[in-house]
C-alpha cells in the first residue's frame, strides 16, 4: 500500500470517526432534554378531562373524549409553530359502528390526531411514536363514569408530545409521526384505521413504537422498579405466505421477524446510549391474552412493537375510582412516577431520532454456504449506506452477539463460519456510523 493511500485511508477514518462522535453528543443531547415535569403537567391535564372514553362527550371543552383530542391537536400546534411550521397536524378519522360491535355503546366516530415531521431526505419513510388518547372506567361500555387514566394511557400520550417538542428542533432524513389514538380499549380501533390509512397511501413505515403505560414502578407483584421496561415483539408477521412460513422449517428464522428486529434495534441502543437502563425483550405480540395498539400495523405486515413498564399494577387499571377490603382502585396521577415516565421517553426518542437518521435497510439479503466452511451473502445497495455491517448469533441467543464491517460491497463470504451453527443478518451503515435494523435473509442461494 503506497504511503499517499495510507494517509488518505487514515483520513477517512478519522473523518467518520469524529461525525461519528458528534452524532453521539447529539443523541446524548436529546435524551437529555425530555422533561418530566413536561410530562407530569401534560399527565394532569388528561386526567382533568374526567373521562376521556372514545365515546364520551365530544362537545364540551372541558371534559371528554373531544375537549382531550383538541387539546392533543392544539399542544402538536404549538410545537409546530415553535419550529416554524415543520410539523403536518391533522386528525385520521373513522366511523365505528354499534351494530356488530360488543364494546361499541353507540355510533361514532374514532378519532386520532397526528402531527407528520417531514424528512428531509425520504418523506414518505415513516418512524412512527404512538400513544393512547382514551381511557376507560370498570366497564369499557360506561362512557360518563370518570376515569382519569393517568398511566393508561395519560402516560404514554404525554411521552408522544414531549417526544415531538424535542425531537421537532432536529431534522431528520426521514419522517417521523407523533399520534395520539383513539378507540384502544374498545377494540384498537385507532391503530385499525391509521395502519388501514398507510397501507391506502403507500406509507412506507419503518417501525412504529406504541407506548402503553410507561409511568408505573411497583407492580402488584410487589416489585419495585424504576430502570427496567419490557419491549414486546411478535416473531413472524402475521400476513407471510404460506411458502414463507414452510421455509423456515428448514433455513430458520422462526423469531427474525421484522417486528422482532426493531425490538432488537431498541435494545441495542438504550444499552449503548442509556446503560442505567435494563430493557427487556419480551418474545410475544403482547401481555398474555391481551392487546395494543402496535397489533394493527402487524396484522397488514409492518413492523411494531409495545414499550411499556415491566411491572404492572392490575388494580390501577380499568377500575371505577374506589376503596374496597381495604385496596384503593383506579388510575390517578399518584401513581405515576414521572421520573421513570422521562426515561421511557427518552429511550423513544432516542430511537426515533437513530431510525429516522439511519440508511435505509438493505434489500434482498440472501444466504449461501450449505454444506460449506463459510456463510455467503449477497444483497441489494441502499442509498445513503457507505458500507454494510454483517451480523450473526448462536441460535439460541436473542441479540446479535457478532458482527464485522464488510464496507461498500454487496456480496461477502465469512470463512471459517460453518452456516448451520448460526443466525445471520445484515445492517446498512451511513457516513455517521448509524446503522439501519438488521435484515434477516430472504432468500438462499446455491453456487
Amino acid at each position: 500500500m503506497s504511503t499517499k493511500l495510507f494517509s488518505f485511508l487514515l483520513f477517512c477514518l478519522f473523518i467518520t470517526f469524529s461525525s461519528a462522535q458528534n452524532n453521539d453528543q447529539l443523541f446524548y443531547n436529546i435524551i437529555d432534554q425530555i422533561s418530566d415535569e413536561r410530562l407530569e403537567k401534560d399527565v394532569q391535564t388528561l386526567v382533568n378531562f374526567g373521562t376521556r372514553n372514545t365515546f364520551s362527550d365530544t362537545i364540551s371543552n372541558t371534559k371528554g373524549i373531544g375537549a382531550a383530542r383538541r387539546w392533543v391537536k392544539s399542544e402538536f400546534e404549538k410545537i409546530s409553530k415553535n419550529c416554524k411550521d415543520c410539523l403536518e397536524v391533522m386528525y385520521q378519522k373513522d366511523f365505528v359502528s354499534k351494530e356488530g360491535n360488543r364494546r361499541v355503546p353507540h355510533d361514532a366516530w374514532v378519532v386520532n390526531v397526528l402531527a407528520i415531521q417531514r424528512g428531509s431526505k425520504y418523506p414518505n419513510r415513516f418512524i412512527i411514536m404512538s400513544g393512547d388518547i382514551d381511557s376507560r372506567a370498570s366497564d369499557t361500555m360506561d362512557f360518563t363514569t370518570d376515569a382519569p387514566g393517568a398511566n393508561d394511557n395519560a402516560t404514554g400520550l404525554a411521552g408522544t408530545i414531549e417526544a415531538a417538542r424535542v425531537l421537532s428542533q432536529y431534522q431528520f432524513e426521514s419522517s417521523i409521526i407523533y399520534v395520539g389514538l383513539s378507540g384502544e380499549e374498545q377494540g384498537l380501533f385507532g391503530g385499525a384505521g391509521l395502519a388501514n390509512y398507510a397501507k391506502k397511501n403507500n406509507w412506507e413505515i419503518i417501525g412504529v413504537l406504541n407506548n402503553d403505560m410507561i409511568g408505573n414502578i411497583e407492580g402488584v407483584d410487589g416489585v419495585i422498579d424504576n430502570r427496567t421496561f419490557r419491549i414486546f415483539s411478535e416473531p413472524t408477521p402475521a400476513n407471510e405466505s404460506d411458502k414463507q412460513r414452510k421455509l423456515r422449517r428448514f433455513y430458520g428464522g422462526e423469531v427474525d421477524g421484522i417486528s422482532r428486529q426493531l425490538a432488537r434495534y431498541i435494545y441495542k441502543s438504550t444499552i449503548k446510549y442509556m446503560p442505567e437502563m435494563n430493557p427487556l425483550m419480551i418474545y410475544r405480540l403482547d401481555r398474555f391474552g391481551r392487546g395494543g395498539h402496535h397489533r394493527p400495523f402487524n396484522d397488514l405486515g409492518f413492523a411494531g412493537i409495545r414499550i411499556m413498564e415491566a411491572h404492572e399494577n392490575y388494580t390501577q387499571q380499568h377500575h371505577d375510582i374506589r376503596v374496597e377490603n381495604g385496596i384503593s382502585y383506579g388510575d390517578v396521577i399518584e401513581h405515576v412516577n414521572f421520573e421513570y415516565c422521562k426515561k421511557l421517553t427518552a429511550v423513544n426518542a432516542l430511537n426515533l431520532a437513530l431510525l429516522a437518521s439511519a440508511p435505509p435497510a438493505p434489500e434482498n439479503v440472501s444466504i449461501g454456504g450449505i454444506v460449506e466452511p463459510s456463510a455467503k451473502f449477497k444483497w441489494t445497495k441502499s442509498e445513503s449506506a457507505i458500507g454494510y455491517k454483517i451480523y450473526w448469533r448462536d441460535t439460541t441467543s436473542p441479540t446479535w452477539d457478532y458482527s464485522r464491517f464488510v464496507g461498500d460491497i454487496n456480496t461477502y463470504t465469512l470463512n471459517g463460519i460453518v452456516i448451520d451453527n448460526y443466525f445471520f443478518g445484515i445492517a446498512a451503515v451511513n457516513a455517521e456510523g448509524i446503522e439501519s435494523p438488521v435484515v434477516f435473509p430472504n432468500q438462499v442461494f446455491r453456487n
